[in-house]
């Protein structure tokens, strides 16, 4: 664990070591390079938050027997997955501030242990959050396309299998990036599967939206109210998709980006001054965890009703 902030908290060693190892130089990105500085205290905060509201999300599908779906369960993981990296950004933070401020000694060898478990948690929830997007994307195509099967396709012993499958690989390909982040064939392979989940995503909600049309069509022709309500259904329809789509991509796509670049020009300007802005792309993802609750879960009106009753302690 660095004293430098919380940049080393996010696969810090990739940030760092690997861009060494590459031959990063970082003094070239001249002084028109925009270096945009996170305080400590952001991070803090958005970690606070997102804490709080996905431990929400968790309490509120753990209390209501009604929610306890497939769905649900990969909303619940989701929620988890976000909790593991809001737990771990503003751990690792508190601990920097107070190894800064000389209230916390302990020895480099043990701190070298801990910023290597936390960068691995951090790189688990990352991976594992990922997946849960992808799997919640394929849920809800299923329950579309497939509306009276789905029950029969999307079982319970499925769900649980998928949810144990996904937390594993996410341990153990965590484990392995961090260890060997010194190959450029993890940089390569963890940008490869970002951009996999962003086309898998776009493809099943674009295919979504046109399915959502044609029967929005079909219900205007009825009606005889064809022009309105084509226009009114694209105009949501359109702005839920780019809330979706953009939210994952602005959120996600720049710590990618970074990743990618440290393979393709790790000594270019223009590159190096991007990489300045580690910490911006490391809070975007903590934002993301922020947000995630609002898009997945808090739009259902029976957990909201459930959370509300939790608040109230009416249990």
């Amino acid at each position: 664990m660095s004293t430098q902030g919380p940049q080393k908290s996010l696969l810090g060693s990739l940030n760092s070591n690997a861009t060494s190892h590459l031959g990063l130089a970082t003094n070239q990105s001249g002084p028109w390079c925009l270096h945009v500085s996170i305080p400590d205290g952001l991070f803090l905060s958005l970690g606070l938050v997102s804490l709080v509201e996905n431990v929400l999300v968790v309490i509120a599908i753990t209390k209501n027997r009604n929610l306890h779906s497939p769905m649900y369960y990969f909303i619940c993981c989701l929620a988890l997955s976000d909790l593991m990296v809001s737990v771990s950004i503003v751990l690792e933070t508190t601990i920097i501030l107070l190894l800064e401020a000389g209230v916390l000694v302990a020895r480099v060898a043990l701190v070298q242990q801990l910023d290597n478990l936390i960068d691995v948690l951090i790189c688990g929830s990352m991976v594992s959050s990922l997946c849960f997007l992808g799997v919640i994307a394929i849920d809800r195509y299923i329950s579309i396309f497939y509306a009276l099967r789905y029950h029969s396709i999307v079982t319970l012993p499925r769900a649980r299998r998928a949810v144990v499958g996904i937390w594993m690989v996410s341990i153990v390909s965590s484990t392995l990036f961090i260890t060997y982040y010194k190959h450029t064939a993890v940089l390569l392979c963890l940008v490869t599967f970002f951009l996999a989940m962003l086309a898998l995503m776009a493809i099943l909600y674009a295919h979504m939206f046109t399915r959502a049309y044609q029967h929005a069509q079909g219900i205007a022709q009825l009606h005889k109210r064809r022009r309105s309500i084509r226009q009114g259904f694209c105009l949501k329809g359109a702005a839920t998709l780019t809330i979706l789509l953009g939210i994952f991509f602005l959120c996600w796509g720049p710590f990618f980006l970074h990743l990618l670049l440290i393979v393709l020009c790790p000594q270019h300007p223009t590159c190096s001054c991007i990489f300045k802005n580690y910490n911006l792309f490391l809070l975007l993802i903590i934002l993301s965890s922020t947000v995630d609750p609002l898009i997945y879960a808090f739009r259902s009106q029976e957990l909201r009703m459930t959370l509300k009753e939790v608040l109230l302690c009416s249990w």
